[in-house]
């Protein structure tokens, strides 16, 4: 690993890190949320689709959604959860901010403002159950 810290900014180190040979190949969140099928049916709108459904007594307990790059998991156990106590922040990207911003106002989803932020333009909405997702005008392959 490199000795300078990495604090310059969104781009590539002056000095990139070198990766041990053994190592992960792939981040999926999976995240605890009240109601599965409410959750498919709200990232739906952001074009995630479901790739994989598990059910228990006819409801789903878990699901695993994708589109392109992008994946997330999302189960219950049948507790209730606590949108204060959402720890996490997703952070996507869009090729076309304005007309996602609309596509989600129009299906009823309270999408936030698009404003100028660190990593460019970008925008906040928050999902049923509290986890917040910055989406960012861009291509993530760009931004990293």
């Amino acid at each position: 690993m490199g000795t300078e810290p990495i604090v310059d900014g969104p781009r590539p180190p002056h000095i990139p890190p070198v990766a041990p040979a053994q190592r992960i190949h792939n981040l999926i969140p999976f995240v605890h949320v009240e109601d599965v099928q409410r959750s498919i049916d709200f990232y739906a709108h952001l074009g995630l689709v479901l790739e994989s459904v598990k059910n228990y007594r006819g409801t789903p307990a878990w699901a695993a959604l994708s589109s392109d790059d992008a994946e997330l998991m999302v189960c219950t156990d049948g507790d209730a959860v606590d949108p204060a106590g959402q720890g996490i922040l997703f952070y996507l990207y869009s090729t076309d901010i304005e007309a996602l911003r609309v596509q989600l106002r129009d299906a009823g989803i309270d999408a936030g403002e698009i404003e100028d932020g660190p990593a460019g333009r970008e925008m906040r909405l928050v999902d049923p159950d509290g986890y917040v997702l910055m989406i960012a005008q861009g291509d993530a392959r760009v931004a990293q």
